[in-house]
């Protein structure tokens, strides 16, 4: 071991001395994240736009009026009102609001008839939110003067008294409800996903850099010296391998450190995130041992290292939420360690769970590691015998 650590010193030394690995390894991990939370990070603090065009006036128009200007619905609607139809689409057009409600003239006489009128709901092209609330609020209360109408109708053909039946069918509700509660889990924030995503994204470089370093030192002749020393084959690879290992934990610490500080983000309780983290640079050493086998020259290193890195962060994702993606992604990106990682890392960041919540993961990245690095310690010594 002797030998396999004072080559993963030489490793590291020539690694801190070059400042574009300082860069990869923190820096742009920290920097990218924190702008990916700052760009998306306004999903969750949604607040609309939307302008109530009233032309009937009436009492049913006015229950309308008083339900989107309700209290809690404050914190993400504000309302406009606007004369016309004509002035709402202005509106869109100029950006100034999200979305329109309109209710058409008699709407509330036409309800008490066979033809009620119905509502109109405009929307900018840009802002499909806005819309899909402006429908929802719309279709909600329609629902409801359905209900109303139905309940009255019914009422009279059973013989009620006219006379008591507008008030009492007025205090109706619809019986069911949708409603959307968490269970055992807390919200995922955007910076507690991307954080760790683009930590592993940058980790997977690594990949490529140690390859080259790896062919380098073979074409200037510092394999062929070490290997006369005599070092054995295995104990190269081992001292590449523990460099990989030491910078890629190390690099993960201080992210993990530096966005939870200063982004808010959330890994999960330390112990088992560290796990998952060794486990997830393990995964990442024995990949880059197989790229040393597999190639010959620094050329072919780097073309197998970018698929590498760049299609694992694509079907692993990396690079959006696997949360909104179809089934068939989402299965795909458990074929790879870092879809794993960032499984494992959500549900830490939502449930606060212990390592039980991250055996599933470990595991697969851990036989994931094996199966490669088996493969890989088998290439990479035949080679440097080459």
């Amino acid at each position: 071991m002797r030998a396999a650590a004072s080559i993963a010193m030489k490793d590291l030394r020539q690694r801190l001395r070059d400042r574009s690995a300082i860069v990869l390894g923190v820096v742009a991990p920290v920097v990218i994240a924190g702008l990916m939370s700052l760009a998306f990070g306004g999903v969750d603090q949604l607040r609309v736009s939307l302008a109530v065009v009233d032309l009937d006036h009436g009492p049913v128009a006015a229950g309308l009026v008083k339900a989107v200007e309700s209290p809690k619905l404050r914190p993400f609607l504000s309302v406009r009102h606007l004369g016309s139809a004509e002035a709402a689409r202005t509106e869109l057009r100029n950006g100034r609001i999200d979305a329109a409600l309109v209710v058409p003239g008699g709407f509330s006489a036409s309800l008490a008839g066979g033809a009620p009128r119905g509502l109109t709901t405009l929307e900018a092209s840009s802002e499909p939110m806005a819309g899909s609330l402006a429908r929802s609020i719309a279709s909600s209360f329609v629902a409801q003067v359905n209900a109303d109408r139905l309940s009255l109708a019914a009422a009279r053909a059973a013989g009620a008294p006219p006379a008591s039946l507008p008030a009492q069918v007025a205090k109706l509700r619809l019986p069911l409800k949708s409603v959307e509660q968490r269970v055992g889990a807390s919200e995922l924030k955007v910076i507690s996903y991307y954080a760790p995503a683009m930590a592993i994204f940058f980790l997977l470089f690594l990949i490529s850099y140690t390859a080259r370093s790896f062919f380098v030192d073979r074409r200037s002749g510092m394999i062929e010296r070490m290997l006369a020393a005599p070092v054995r084959p295995v104990q190269v690879v081992a001292g590449k391998a523990l460099a990989v290992f030491a910078y890629g934990s190390v690099s993960l610490l201080i992210i993990g450190l530096v966005t939870s500080l200063a982004f808010g983000a959330d890994w999960g309780r330390p112990l088992p995130a560290i796990v998952l983290g060794v486990v997830l640079v393990a995964s990442v050493v024995s990949l880059t041992a197989l790229v040393m086998g597999t190639c010959r020259t620094e050329r072919q290193a780097d073309g197998m290292s970018s698929v590498l890195v760049f299609g694992l962060a694509l079907v692993g994702g990396n690079f959006f939420s696997l949360s909104g993606a179809p089934s068939f992604v989402r299965s795909l990106a458990l074929v790879t360690p870092n879809g794993w990682a960032l499984r494992g890392f959500t549900d830490l960041a939502t449930t606060g769970g212990g390592l039980g919540t991250v055996a599933v993961p470990v595991l697969a990245i851990s036989i994931f590691s094996l199966a490669v690095g088996g493969l890989a310690l088998v290439l990479s010594t035949r080679a440097m015998r080459a």
